[in-house]
């Protein structure tokens, strides 16, 4: 009698020990460059509809901000993966020392703008206004703009993250996420043009995940599931971003559904995520070719060392090459 209960304890303490072990998920933290908003929806409509808990992933997304410096916390060890802004900005890091790869791009366009008063037809037309850009543009697209537009240091102040010196000075320009500041801009009652740096030659990806070496190197197989699994969050995030928005909100109580509705239709509409060699490679996907036009801005520019950084060195296609998440 002893024996048999016995044996069945046994029985049952491995079937619970077996199912535990089934259903244990590999834990992960993203950390995004903003507060949570539609721009990062698809990782957290992953979270939401269990698709990172589909390929065996426990995901936490911890919100950037203005005072976060997501590269040292990932350096610490605080956050597995980060949000770059760019694919530049993971480009000047490495040069920096931190060893960040970069696996995908789930932007396929930068969202970065200008925004100018409705007179403002081109950019040619800003020449002799007043530019309003955060410090860390004097360090990218501002040496672009420059470039090619011929627009001048003096022409710029310190841009606060506050539409109100633009709304009320008619000769000002300021900088902009296309999902964002035009919205803000148009609740005010102003009419004003935008400009995607995208359209006229910028060739910088955006949201990138981005990674440390040994992480990639360690948990290869964690990161490809991450990577695949985010690329099904944004298919899934554009098709019904319901799920995702009440993750969204949770983090961040200040967003609006208005604003949320605005930023998915500026998403979709202006191809951000879907476009460019999404149409064909799938979501989250790169073009050497391309990250090599980027490459060489910077070093042309002095912004990194190619002593110190390759693009091989940067990024790697490996977890992308046949994913084919197709828009």
């Amino acid at each position: 009698m002893k024996a048999s209960i016995t044996r069945t304890l046994l029985a049952a303490s491995l079937t619970l020990a077996f199912s535990a072990g089934a259903q244990a998920q590999d834990k992960l933290t993203y950390m995004t460059n903003w507060y949570a908003q539609a721009e990062h929806g698809g990782f957290y409509q992953a979270v939401a509809t269990g698709i990172y808990k589909k390929y065996g992933l426990d995901v936490t997304i911890k919100m950037g901000g203005p005072q976060v410096n997501i590269m040292q916390l990932m350096a610490a060890g605080q956050t597995d993966c980060v949000m770059g802004s760019s694919d530049l900005q993971m480009m000047i890091a490495r040069s920096g020392g931190l060893p960040v790869v970069t696996l995908a791009a789930v932007f396929q366009k930068d969202p970065q703008v200008l925004i100018a008063h409705e007179e403002v037809k081109s950019f040619e037309d800003m020449k002799g206004k007043t530019i309003l850009i955060a410090p860390t543009a004097q360090r990218g697209y501002w040496l672009w703009l420059k470039g090619k537009y011929g627009f001048q240091d003096s022409q710029t102040r310190p841009y606060t993250f506050n539409i109100q010196p633009f709304v009320a000075d008619k000769n000002t320009v300021q900088q902009g996420y296309l999902t964002s500041e035009p919205f803000a801009i148009q609740k005010a009652g102003v009419k004003a043009n935008t400009f995607l740096f995208a359209d006229h030659g910028w060739p910088s990806y955006g949201t990138t995940i981005s990674c440390m070496e040994d992480t990639v190197k360690n948990r290869s197989k964690v990161v490809a599931a991450f990577v695949k699994g985010t690329m099904e969050g944004w298919k899934s995030y554009l098709a019904d971003p319901a799920p995702g928005n009440v993750l969204i909100k949770k983090d961040n109580p200040n967003m609006s559904d208005e604003q949320l509705a605005y930023s998915v239709a500026k998403l979709k509409e202006m191809g951000i995520v879907t476009g460019g060699d999404a149409g064909k490679a799938g979501i989250g996907s790169m073009n050497d070719a391309r990250i090599k036009q980027s490459y060489a801005f910077l070093v042309e520019n002095k912004l990194v060392d190619p002593a110190k950084v390759t693009p091989a060195q940067a990024f790697m296609f490996d977890h992308i090459k046949d994913l084919k998440v197709m828009p």
